[in-house]
């Protein structure tokens, strides 16, 4: 029996439909894994923030009125920032350190709003590609690490696994957020391949193992730890607390196991011992990281204006390695303190996030606990340009936004009686492209 031709010509016309956002949601998952690779400057993700941030731009979006609270201290510290630029404007590493900074702003902010509609679906997006980042980071952090096919020289960098970035530390913190991610699937049973899941995150471990940062280490046994204890706390379901406990408890089991297997090897053996102290030899003295933080803060406390953006490292021949000194040395008291208040806040934020009732706690379960131990890093070494952490700063800032649009639905249902209708639950601040 032949179809009518009207028939014949909607399923032509059904099979040139695409669904847009699918192509949106594909660009950002790229975009997202390209940022495993920063051995080039500009990196893969730079271009690929090209093709992502338009493409999302051009398909329309909303904005929700927390969004507002976050553009508004990230732009300022940004504008301050290049107002502590304007006696170095001559200088090109001040200069280019500036427009870097004004860049990643661009991306918080893109991320917020990315996340702040359809959270649920998005935030996957995000996890899943920065997960994917994750093992090819590691992956080639442990082979240059054993120097297998002579690629030590590419993807290790003072005898410690570096991957695709330039610095161990980078790529130990870099891993952190896959480690949570995947360690919660296995923890809700939500991996669809246990199997695969378990053999990625126990690459993910060795690659912050071999990175042989400290503030690494110290950084996932705490987000790890805050993660497991708010995912216990948050449930009321006696079987999955049983379920969190015990998949907390096989997370210790397989880290330890896999860090005792990386210990067999003498080298490996004797680099952990080394770097197994609470301070360096690089730390002390009064030309040490310590010692010239120590001796900045009497200097800041004279110069409202601080030193001038990448302006520290002319006055004591080194980085400040603390975040909260560098952003007053940087951009002077105002810059200083919009960064505590930009901190604080989104500590707030993310900590409601992870206690309170929402469909969202879980995904702010992995990235809250992170990007907190981020944040106590920044006071031992200078986080303020890792691309990761400007992209889970703005992911924060879209989960709340997602929060607060279901709170005042949900508000709206209950005061009402009924379902409302979609367009009557609109955020009240929109943007339409």
């Amino acid at each position: 029996m032949t179809a009518p031709s009207s028939d014949r010509g909607a399923a032509r016309g059904a099979a040139l439909v695409f669904d847009y956002q699918k192509l949106v949601d594909a660009a950002v998952w790229i975009f997202v894994a390209s940022g495993a690779i920063a051995l080039i400057e500009p990196s893969p993700y730079d271009f690929a923030s090209l093709v992502a941030i338009p493409l999302w731009f051009l398909g329309g979006f909303a904005l929700h009125r927390s969004f507002m609270l976050f553009a508004a201290m990230m732009i300022l510290y940004t504008i301050v920032g290049f107002l502590a630029l304007i006696p170095y404007w001559h200088v090109a590493d001040s200069a280019m350190y500036q427009y870097q900074s004004a860049y990643l702003t661009l991306t918080a902010l893109f991320f917020a709003a990315f996340i702040g509609d359809r959270t649920l679906e998005r935030a996957e997006v995000v996890l899943s590609g920065f997960a994917a980042g994750a093992l090819v980071a590691a992956s080639a952090g442990i082979i240059g690490y054993f120097d297998i096919g002579g690629t030590g020289a590419t993807f290790a960098t003072w005898g410690r696994a570096a991957g695709t970035f330039k610095d161990p530390n980078v790529l130990g913190s870099f891993l952190i957020l896959a480690v949570l991610y995947l360690a919660q699937k296995l923890m809700f049973g939500l991996a669809r391949r246990a199997v695969a899941t378990t053999v990625t995150l126990c690459v993910v471990i060795a690659g912050i193992f071999l990175s042989f940062s400290r503030g690494s280490w110290g950084a996932t046994i705490f987000s790890v730890s805050f993660m497991a204890i708010s995912a216990y706390a948050t449930s009321d379901d006696r079987r999955l607390k049983r379920r969190i406990a015990t998949a907390a408890l096989t997370a210790v089991v397989i880290g330890a196991l896999v860090v005792l297997a990386l210990l067999s090897t003498e080298s490996t053996r004797a680099l952990f011992l080394q770097r197994a102290t609470v301070t360096q030899d690089y730390d002390e003295g009064a030309t040490g990281r310590f010692g010239n933080q120590a001796r900045s803060i009497p200097m800041l406390l004279e110069r409202f204006w601080g030193f001038g953006p990448l302006r520290f490292r002319t006055v004591f021949d080194l980085e400040p390695h603390n975040s909260y000194i560098g952003a007053f040395a940087n951009d002077g008291w105002l810059g200083g303190f919009l960064f505590v208040l930009l901190v604080g806040t989104t500590v707030f934020v993310g900590v409601r996030l992870m206690f309170a009732p929402s469909p969202f706690r879980r995904h702010a379960q992995v990235f809250v606990p992170t990007l907190i131990a981020f944040f106590l890093q920044a006071f031992q070494i200078d986080i303020d340009h890792w691309r990761h952490v400007l992209m889970m700063l703005g992911v924060v800032w879209g989960l709340e936004a997602g929060r607060q649009k279901w709170e005042a639905r949900r508000e709206l249902t209950s005061r009402d009686g009924s379902n409302l209708s979609a367009e009557a639950l609109k955020s009240p601040m929109q943007i339409r492209s």
